[in-house]
């Protein structure tokens, strides 16, 4: 018995007459994805797409787990597949569904028949194979049409019949690279890989700038980030992060400049030098975890104040969240054991204890002008590194 995989679409059946350039951008995806799983032939119609093994050696496990997380996809199926022969349809049913109906009390049929040749109609087709699993079953499972605890689905295509058990929720969202190429600062934090996830599903393609301060931070925290990038690549696929220094820049505040305006500085420099890099990689925004009031850095003045020094906008998927609905999103994606893992990132070094809240920006730019801005900033932009984090498979 030969079993696939069926995905559906989600948002792209509506993007009418760019909806093609969407479905490519998908399929491509999913052909890399498929690389590390084995053997697969992945073809599309009528808004599926279909994922067939080639081989006995393609991980059909693999691959539904690595389809289940790619963005562009509303649900995933897997099926078994059979002639367009009522005899052969019923025998699959009868061999192949049970597995599925283990521990359930009760069924229902739905058929769906696309190619208008086959000699009974949709409700004839999910009755036949209803009788024939009722009867496979031994009645141990009852039918309830209203409300049952799973549906089987017989759909007959052009290509072929499919016979499955339900269709398991994918990723939504759309393909990622269809809206561009954002950099993500990202922390060890619980909210940026967040950030990252959410941006990523809205088809951005994702690189990270990471900002460090050995010998005040360890190398067990950058350690954290890189694995936090890797879990949020097998949804955004490869991360590139771009490890920069802020040692001496943290220092030279902590010369020159008053306290309570450490932290403004410090994200300003943070927001300047992450827009160079982006500039560098082809990436049109930036993407931060900040959340409206979470600490005193993202007031609305301290937000302001820092976009400021940006020179490419500013995306923050998490603005309007609270820390619980953030970190639901964490444990969803696996993102939040590692962030909780206490290897302090640079944002802790040199902390005032009293920091602006209402910062004004002529007054923050006073303090700026104590240092030689674009000088410093360089200096940390020539001596950043790249580490690839490559996703877990």
């Amino acid at each position: 018995m030969r079993e696939i995989l069926l995905c559906k679409y989600g948002e792209i059946v509506l993007k009418g007459a760019n909806k093609r350039y969407f479905e490519d951008t998908l399929c491509k995806e999913l052909r890399r994805r498929a690389k590390k799983c084995g053997n697969f032939d992945i073809s599309r119609a009528q808004s599926t797409i279909y994922i067939e093994p080639k081989d006995d050696f393609a991980d059909i496990d693999a691959m539904f787990e690595a389809a289940s997380k790619t963005f562009g996809l509303a649900a995933i199926g897997r099926a078994a597949v059979c002639e367009k022969d009522l005899d052969d349809i019923k025998r699959v049913a009868r061999e192949y569904i049970p597995q599925f109906l283990f521990g359930k009390k009760s069924f229902k049929v739905e058929g769906k028949r696309s190619d208008k040749t086959f000699p009974l109609n949709s409700m004839e087709l999910a009755g036949e194979i209803g009788a024939e699993i009722l009867e496979a079953t031994g009645g141990k499972i009852r039918v309830d049409v209203r409300n049952p605890e799973i549906t089987v689905k017989v759909e007959i295509r052009e290509r072929a019949a499919y016979v499955h058990a339900g269709q398991f929720k994918g990723a939504g969202g759309i393909p990622v690279g269809t809206g561009g190429h954002g950099m993500l600062l990202l922390s060890g934090g619980i909210d940026s890989p967040v950030a990252g996830y959410m941006m990523a599903k809205r088809g951005l393609r994702v690189e990270a700038v990471h900002f460090e301060s050995i010998p005040y931070t360890s190398e067990l925290a950058k350690d954290k980030v890189v694995r936090l990038a890797r879990t949020i690549a097998a949804y955004t696929g490869d991360v590139y992060i771009h490890v920069v220094s802020l040692t001496k820049i943290q220092e030279e505040l902590v010369k020159h400049c008053e306290e309570d305006y450490f932290t403004l500085l410090l994200r300003r420099y943070m927001m300047y030098i992450a827009s160079k890099i982006a500039a560098d990689h082809e990436s049109k925004c930036l993407i931060t975890g900040e959340s409206l009031g979470q600490v005193a850095s993202q007031t609305m003045e301290a937000i302001a104040v820092t976009d400021n020094a940006a020179s490419i906008p500013v995306l923050r998927p998490c603005i309007g969240m609270d820390k619980e609905e953030i970190v639901e999103i964490s444990r969803k994606i696996g993102t939040f054991d590692i962030s909780i893992e206490p290897y302090e990132d640079c944002c802790t070094v040199f902390t005032p204890k009293h920091p602006k809240t209402k910062p004004q920006l002529d007054k923050v730019l006073v303090e700026e002008r104590k240092l030689d801005f674009e000088a410093l900033a360089k200096e940390a932009i020539d001596g950043a590194y790249v580490i690839k984090a490559e996703a877990y498979q």
